[in-house]
């Protein structure tokens, strides 16, 4: 299975506008993102479809989702959400301290 290329990510750019915009993942690539420097949610695409992986709530590997059809690239962004929040906050922004 082969990372989605740029025709298929045409064809869900509005979910990836609705992943861009939970507060969090950065978009290192696009269709490819990241949450405390390490990979988070990409694409593949393959004859049976497409694919999102999504880090696993425990950080040790990729759950596979089915985001072929449009009900799935529906739940896709709520489903980040939620694997957000199991994996806890992101690290505190670092920066001059404040006085």
């Amino acid at each position: 299975m082969k990372h989605a290329g740029q025709g298929c990510l045409d064809q869900i750019e509005a979910l990836l506008q609705s992943l861009r915009a939970i507060p969090g993942p950065i978009e290192k690539k696009r269709g490819i993102f990241y949450y405390r420097g390490k990979a988070f949610l990409h694409f593949h695409e393959d004859p049976k479809g497409l694919f999102a992986d999504i880090r696993s709530a425990d950080g040790s590997g990729f759950e596979r989702i089915d985001v072929t059809d449009t009900s799935a690239q529906i739940a896709l962004p709520d489903q980040t959400i939620r694997r957000l929040r199991e994996l806890g906050p992101g690290p505190k922004p670092q920066g001059p301290r404040a006085r």
